[in-house]
């Protein structure tokens, strides 16, 4: 009887120590993310697994290019993916399939090679101010994504993390890098 009850106590012990540190990690670093739709295609499928880092955006800025996690605006509840194309202070324009950003009395043509299909095109004819700690979305699949286009900007408290790896499918499996404009 002293052996069982001493080998419970073991194993009571190691399933505390798991959880203690599986919690945190978890719930305040990083977080999985199942992509559920087309919005990101080719980028990302249906079904991807993906790690969400919630902590390093709140010690330095989100880039222009990062692909995000955030509550969707209109109903919290709901997650969407989608890659940060506007940055706080700018102004985004979508027109004639082109995106311009407007900054600091400088113009950019964005630049989205290295992300999307050559050919795509971006839909939409609106042009969006935004302020302090507002980002503007796009999904890469532009033609079928919802995105900032419709729903409007996403504030920063909204934003979940930035997705850094994907895990599955497990011919997939790489590090998410934010591309250089």
């Amino acid at each position: 009887m002293k052996k069982v009850l001493s080998f419970v106590w073991e194993v009571l012990k190691i399933v505390v120590i798991a959880v203690a540190i599986v919690i945190p990690i978890r719930y305040f670093l990083f977080q999985p993310f199942f992509v559920r739709g087309e919005s990101m295609r080719p980028n990302f499928e249906n079904g991807d697994y993906l790690i969400v880092d919630e902590i390093s955006y709140r010690f330095r800025d989100i880039d222009r290019g990062e692909v995000i996690v955030f509550k969707y605006p209109e109903k919290p509840s709901e997650r969407f993916i989608k890659r940060v194309i506007g940055l706080p202070g700018e102004t985004v324009e979508v027109k004639n399939g082109k995106i311009t950003i407007y900054s600091g009395g400088k113009t950019q043509l964005l630049n989205e090679s290295n992300y999307l299909n050559l050919g795509l095109f971006t839909n939409g004819d609106i042009k969006v101010s935004l302020t302090e700690n507002e980002y503007f979305v796009m999904g890469d699949n532009r033609p079928f994504s919802y995105d900032s286009r419709m729903f409007g900007t996403v504030p920063k408290k909204d934003i979940i993390g930035r997705v850094v790896v994907r895990l599955f499918p497990f011919n997939s499996i790489d590090e998410i890098k934010s591309p250089a404009y």
